[in-house]
């Protein structure tokens, strides 16, 4: 007979295996150790729209380039292209990864929301500067909007979910 893994911040089962979590579970956690169901913060929303359009922006230019790539634009070289093509895409199935589970509540995803915003801006200000004002302002505006709601108290406490029992995906 197998032993579930124990958890060492749950007490010790008594001399009947019995375990009593009532008494141990944190305050504002429900007995079973799971994270209380709260209502999702309007900050939560923004960001994971901003994410996920993000993403498809990029999934648009990979098809773009494809599209590019196949009827024969010029390259320097053939192969440099389809890696940046798998980059392009590699980045955008990255981003609907944290704009999905930014939504469910995951804690890492604020971190790389937030890598994912400053790489946008990197892009955002160069392109306002050399005279592009909209698409810059574009790529800029919904960045920043996204890192001010990162650091909002009620964004934080419901991006607060680790890895359960459940499937990932």
């Amino acid at each position: 007979m197998s032993r579930p893994p124990a958890n060492p911040a749950q007490p010790p089962p008594d001399s009947n295996g019995n375990e009593d979590r009532s008494a141990a579970a944190p305050v504002g956690r429900p007995a079973d150790g799971s994270l209380p169901k709260t209502k999702r913060p309007p900050g939560i929303k923004v960001i994971s729209v901003v994410v996920l359009l993000e993403a498809l922006a990029l999934l648009t230019a990979a098809a773009w380039y494809a599209f590019e790539l196949l009827t024969g634009a010029p390259v320097l070289t053939f192969w440099g292209a389809v890696f940046t093509l798998g980059l392009l895409l590699a980045f955008s199935a990255w981003l609907f990864a944290v704009g999905h589970f930014l939504f469910r509540g995951y804690r890492w995803t604020r971190a790389a929301a937030l890598v994912a915003q400053l790489f946008v801006l990197t892009i955002g200000f160069p392109t306002v500067t050399s005279g592009l004002i909209l698409p810059g302002l574009a790529m800029i505006l919904p960045a920043l909007a996204a890192i001010l709601f990162l650091f909002q108290p009620n964004v934080i406490s419901f991006a607060s979910r680790t890895g359960g029992t459940e499937g990932a995906l």
